[in-house]
């Protein structure tokens, strides 16, 4: 596959492009190189990628734990102080081989680090291969609070190894379908069409190539709109109340931690609702997003005082502007209307709805 040019960096496909990789290090000359993975990535992943990494260059290792607890300014502490104890200096070079997590703090802590230092993604996990780690944003959960705490900054090369998509589990698999689907709901409707009739377990005769489109689809819009002032606001369709999902999910001891992509499909239903409720959206294209998605994603089970606490989050979505939550609704299957507004009355319709 062609690589695909992004906003001052290029995505590369296959293995074979471990020995672009090499080229690009040997060029550059580091005068150090530290991988950043968390614990499953290192036991499942890495034991393909070194052998693949030749160069004198002596390689250091950081792991993290897992999981969206982790992604917070401590551990960014953690791998600060890890890179200078061990000598890391404005030459260094910090690949980040691992899920959405491992790419957003990676490239928040290298971005940060010496005022900057040159990184590189090896996404390894569905989600991050078509959406984290594309489109240069970088950074940390304050709190519960997703995404609070970052930067956008592009690394120097990603390269999309489908190889790593063999070591997840069936639900993190399912986690970056979201994500596909949300792309051909937002931006390409003949792309949406692969994904309205999957089942529980979603299975690919051409998963390359769906993930090439998919990453082509997110770049096109991030290129137009690289600091998310316009278009860009496209892409978080189902995250309005996604993320304040997610976020209540992660805060509160009784409810179960859901995946990033399990929280998106819901959010997408939500929204999707209130897009044909504020007649962007025809009743048939409704149900048949709610339909299509409840047949890949288990509903989320929301309880009636789960609701206002999810609501109260809104307020700290990144797309607000002067007080006001910001919605970017479907205007029809494959277009999107940014910078919409939504009265509480009708969010807490779109709950009921979709409990129903």
């Amino acid at each position: 596959m062609e690589f695909i040019k992004a906003n001052g960096y290029p995505i590369y496909f296959g293995e074979d492009e471990y020995q672009t990789l090499n080229k690009f290090i040997a060029e550059n000359n580091y005068s150090n190189i530290f991988i950043l993975t968390d614990t499953h990535t290192n036991d499942y992943c890495l034991p393909k990628f070194l052998p693949f990494i030749a160069t004198e260059k002596a390689i250091e290792i950081i792991e993290i734990e897992p999981g969206e607890s982790e992604k917070n300014i401590n551990t960014c502490v953690e791998i600060w102080s890890i890179l200078t104890e061990l000598g890391g200096d404005r030459k260094s070079l910090l690949i980040n081989v691992g899920g959405g997590v491992v790419t957003d703090i990676g490239g928040f802590v290298a971005s940060t680090f010496k005022r900057g230092i040159d990184f590189i993604h090896i996404p390894t996990t569905l989600l991050a291969m078509v959406d984290a780690s594309i489109g240069g944003k970088n950074g940390v959960d304050l709190g519960n609070l997703k995404n609070q705490i970052g930067v956008i900054n592009v690394p120097k090369m990603i390269i999309i190894d489908t190889f790593y998509l063999k070591t997840l589990p069936e639900n993190e698999f399912r986690s970056g379908v979201a994500e596909m689907m949300k792309h051909g709901l937002i931006h390409n409707y003949n792309y949406w069409t692969h994904f309205s009739k999957l089942g529980k377990r979603p299975q690919f005769d051409y998963l390359e190539q769906l993930i090439y489109r998919s990453i082509e689809l997110k770049n096109e819009i991030v290129m137009q709109d690289p600091t998310e002032n316009g278009i860009r606001k496209a892409l978080n369709f189902g995250h309005t109340l996604g993320h304040a999902i997610e976020s209540y999910f992660l805060e509160n001891e009784s409810k179960k931690t859901l995946l990033h992509g399990e929280a998106i499909a819901a959010g997408m239903i939500l929204e999707s609702y209130i897009s044909w409720q504020k007649n962007l959206l025809s009743e048939e294209e409704y149900l048949q997003i709610k339909n299509s998605i409840n047949a890949v994603f288990d509903p989320i089970a929301f309880e009636e005082n789960d609701i206002q606490p999810i609501l109260d989050l809104l307020i700290h979505d990144k797309k607000n502007e002067h007080g006001k939550i910001q919605f970017a609704l479907l205007n029809g299957i494959g277009n999107i209307k940014i910078n919409q507004e939504a009265e509480n009355e009708l969010i807490i319709k779109s709950f009921a709805d979709y409990k129903s």
